[in-house]
């Protein structure tokens, strides 16, 4: 254990160097897709995209977490005296110097196979969700409703605030289950989130009629509930899509626990493993959509081919977030970052966790 904290004060005092702008979040996730709604008279479905990942996580308790800011004495193991008293001074006043002005509100770095956390950051601090939201979004609806059923975008559109990141449906859209998630995932659409939640909620109590407000407080409902069966302890849901809230709150812990579930959805799995996606509806349009994770995208700076999905997120409160998942050397990995300053801060750092892989 004790060559992980090393390995990670040494990257973190690389990552320390850099610099971080001011930049202020904003109300939305940036809209950094491409999309294009014709209508055309094909109407044929598109064929399902492979999954990335190669086996599910388990989401069973963890282990004990070890705390890199913990004094150099009780750090140090029994079987590595030969590190100098020098060395642990040095390396405890680094990590105070980081923690004193921390780049992000909250960070913590998981293996699946190994069922263990091998570093954490205030993890049990409360903040907003912003779009990591849909990850339970998603899972709520999965567990209600097949991938295959034909859900319509209605009147619940009214309720997607102006400033919302959006993939662009329209009220009278005809689409499957998995391209509502497929544009909510992907470029974080909060149209569809709206959508998904509506139409969750009628098919699970077999309510049609339902009105959208109902429906919506309903499948808070459900949020929370599948919040509290996966042991989100500190978690409360009230939107489907993320918007700041008071009354909606994670931590990096929760939201750990959240993302080792929906990672074992293979339906969702696979979604936020693509970079692209065509789409066309039932209805007859059609559409590109692209994820706003950078990770994936091998045209960016941020790309690393070991990356293989989840999440991001940016709202005021929430800052810049990110849940991401690698795959390396046969093992799944899960980092989670919140209230970052900025696309630099939030990216830079999650590579940095998985540099100590």
């Amino acid at each position: 254990m004790k060559k992980i904290i090393v390995a990670l004060i040494c990257s973190l005092m690389i990552f320390s160097s850099c610099s971080v702008n001011n930049n202020s979040t904003t109300k939305d996730e940036s809209s950094s897709y491409s999309s294009e709604v014709e209508i055309s008279s094909d109407s044929g479905s598109q064929g399902e995209e492979s999954s990335t990942a190669e086996s599910e996580l388990s989401f069973e308790k963890e282990s004990e977490v070890s705390d890199v800011s913990e004094s150099s004495e009780t750090a140090q193991s029994s079987d590595e005296n030969s590190e100098t008293d020098e060395e642990n001074e040095n390396s405890s006043t680094v990590a105070n110097e980081i923690f004193s002005e921390p780049l992000c509100r909250s960070a913590v770095l998981y293996c699946s196979e190994d069922n263990k956390i091998l570093y954490d950051d205030y993890k049990d601090i409360r903040t907003a969700p912003a779009s990591l939201t849909k990850l339970m979004t998603a899972s709520v609806m999965l567990r209600n409703m097949s991938p295959d059923d034909i859900v319509t975008v209605g009147t619940e559109q009214r309720y997607v605030n102006e400033d919302s990141s959006r993939c662009y449906i329209t009220e009278g859209n005809r689409l499957t289950v998995r391209d509502l998630l497929t544009g909510m995932l992907l470029c974080s659409g909060n149209d569809a989130a709206y959508t998904a939640a509506v139409s969750t909620a009628r098919a699970a109590k077999n309510d049609p009629e339902m009105s959208d407000k109902d429906a919506i407080i309903t499948f808070a409902g459900m949020m929370n509930d599948l919040a509290a069966e996966i042991g989100m302890t500190n978690s409360h849901f009230v939107n489907p899509d993320g918007w700041d809230n008071d009354e909606q709150y994670v931590t990096a812990s929760d939201l750990l626990k959240l993302a080792k579930y929906a990672y074992s959805v293979p339906e969702i799995r696979t979604i936020v493993g693509t970079q692209k996606k065509y789409v066309v509806f039932e209805s007859g349009e059609n559409i590109t959509w692209t994820n706003t994770n950078y990770l994936l995208d091998p045209d960016d700076e941020y790309y690393c081919p070991e990356a293989v999905g989840m999440k991001t997120g940016t709202t005021s409160n929430a800052g810049y977030c990110l849940i991401a998942a690698f795959r390396k050397n046969g093992k799944t990995y899960i980092s989670v970052v919140t209230g970052c300053e900025n696309n630099a801060g939030r990216y830079g750092l999650t590579l940095k966790l998985f540099s100590l892989i």
